[in-house]
C-alpha cells in the first residue's frame, strides 16, 4: 500500500513504484487494463478486491503493466469519461460481492501521456469475509505475500470468528470505559453528576501494530484546542498522558467539567459533566444545545481522523449516565415542556457505523438523538424537520 492519503497520491508516486521495482504482495497489486464487461474479467477484478478486504486492505492499481509481479511501466489507460468509469467499477463491486464492502475509494490519476491510472484503495473490512457472487460464482479470497488465493473451509471459519471477535472487542472497550467513568477512574476528577460520553472507535484501532502520529496536533502551527475540542466547554488545557493526547477544561477547586482523550490507536473518548448538571428548573436535558454541541464535536473529530491517516469504518457510540428521572427540556414561548422522565440510570445506545467521511455528523447522530427522545416519551427529535434536516429552533 502506498504510504500516503489517497487524495495526495499522484503520478510521481505511481512512477516510484515502477522505478523502485516494488513487487506485488499482500497490500498492493497491479493491472494493465480495466476489467471489461465479460463475466470472467469481472470475476478476476472482484477476486482482487475481496482478497484485500478479507485480509489487511491494500491498493489495486489499474494502468501499470507488470511481469511476474514486478511493475514494468506506468502505461495508463485510455478512458473517455473518468466519472462514468468510476461508477461502472463501483457498480461491479456493489452487485458482485456479498456482503457489501464499505469505504472503497476509487481515484483516477491523470498521467503526462494524457492517459489515466486508477487507484482503488480497499480497507480491511469489518463486516467480512466477502465472497464473489457474480454469475453464480461463490468463492472467498484472501492475500498473502504471494498475492491472492482462495480460502479453504478452515480459513473461512477463522475469518468469520475473527470478525465477530473484533466487533466484540470494540463493544467491550466501550463498556469497560463507561465502567471506569462510573467508578471515577478518569484522567481527571469530574463533577459527580450525569454525564455525556462520546466514543469514536476506528475498526483498525485494535490492530496490535497500529499506532498513529498524534504529535502533529502539537506543532507550532497546530494546537489541540481546535482539533480535539470538548463536547461543551472550551479547551483550556492539553497535555500528553500514557494513553496519548488529552484536553480538558479548567477546574473548580480541583473538579473538572470535561475532557477529551485521543488514544495513540486512534480512539477518541469525550466526556462532559457540565451539560447535564442539575439546574434550578430540575433535571433536564437541554434539547437544543446538547444536540448542537454533539454535532459540532463529532464534525471536528471527523475532520481530525483523516488528518491522522485513520480510515473508516468508525464505530460511534453515545452514552448517557446518571440520567434517571431526567426529562427533555424544550423551551416554548413562556414555559418548558418537559415530557416524561427517563426510567433508567444509564442509556447505552447502539453503535452507528461511519463508513465514509462524507457523511454529516448530524445524519450520523440523528438515530441516536431519536432514541434519547424516545426515552423521554417523544416519537423523535423535534430538532429535525420531516426531511431529516437539523433545524436550530
Amino acid at each position: 500500500m502506498i504510504n500516503k492519503k489517497i487524495e495526495e497520491i499522484g503520478e510521481s508516486d505511481l512512477q516510484a513504484l515502477v522505478d523502485n521495482k516494488v513487487l506485488e504482495g499482500k497490500t498492493i497489486e497491479y493491472k494493465r487494463e480495466l476489467p471489461n464487461n465479460s463475466d470472467s474479467s469481472k470475476k478476476e477484478f472482484l477476486a482482487d478486491v475481496t482478497s484485500f478486504a478479507n485480509s489487511g486492505g491494500g491498493d489495486l492499481i489499474l494502468g501499470i503493466a507488470e511481469e511476474k509481479g514486478e511493475p514494468k511501466s506506468l502505461c495508463g489507460i485510455e478512458i473517455e469519461n473518468r466519472d462514468i468509469e468510476k461508477t461502472r467499477l463501483d457498480n461491479i463491486i456493489r452487485s458482485g460481492v456479498e456482503p457489501r464492502i464499505l469505504s472503497i475509494s476509487i481515484k483516477p490519476i491523470p498521467l503526462n501521456n494524457s492517459k489515466l491510472a486508477i487507484l482503488l484503495r480497499i480497507p480491511k473490512s469489518w463486516n467480512g469475509p466477502h465472497r464473489v457472487i457474480l454469475g453464480g460464482h461463490a468463492k472467498f479470497y484472501a492475500r498473502n505475500s504471494s498475492g491472492k488465493y482462495e480460502l479453504d473451509v478452515d480459513e473461512l471459519r477463522i475469518a468469520f470468528n475473527l470478525t465477530d471477535t473484533l466487533i466484540d472487542r470494540i463493544r467491550n472497550f466501550r463498556v469497560e470505559r463507561i465502567t471506569k467513568v462510573l467508578a471515577d477512574e478518569t484522567p481527571i476528577r469530574l463533577y459527580p453528576n450525569a454525564k455525556i460520553i462520546l466514543h469514536l472507535i476506528p475498526f483498525n484501532s485494535f490492530n496490535p501494530s497500529q499506532q498513529y502520529d498524534i504529535d502533529s496536533l502539537t506543532s507550532e502551527i497546530s494546537k489541540p484546542h481546535d482539533k480535539l475540542p470538548l463536547i461543551y466547554r472550551s479547551v483550556m488545557n492539553w497535555r500528553y498522558n500514557l494513553d496519548g493526547l488529552f484536553t480538558h477544561s479548567d477546574s473548580e477547586e480541583g473538579i473538572f467539567s470535561a475532557y477529551t482523550q485521543l488514544y495513540r490507536t486512534g480512539i477518541i473518548e469525550a466526556v462532559d459533566a457540565s451539560l447535564l448538571r442539575p439546574r434550578e428548573n430540575g433535571l433536564l436535558i437541554p434539547s437544543l444545545i446538547y444536540e448542537k454541541k454533539l454535532i459540532d464535536t463529532l464534525t471536528a473529530y471527523m475532520r481530525l481522523l483523516p488528518d491522522l491517516g485513520i480510515e473508516p469504518p468508525i464505530f460511534v457510540f453515545l452514552t448517557l449516565i446518571g440520567v434517571n428521572n431526567y426529562k427533555m427540556g424544550i423551551r416554548r414561548e413562556l414555559y418548558f415542556d418537559v415530557g416524561h422522565p427517563i426510567d433508567r440510570t444509564i442509556i447505552l445506545l447502539p453503535e452507528v457505523i461511519i463508513d465514509n467521511f462524507s457523511i454529516s455528523a448530524k445524519d450520523a447522530l440523528k438515530p441516536l438523538f431519536d432514541l434519547i427522545w424516545n426515552a423521554c416519551g417523544y416519537r423523535k427529535s423535534l430538532n429535525f424537520d420531516e426531511n431529516g434536516n437539523w433545524t436550530e429552533r
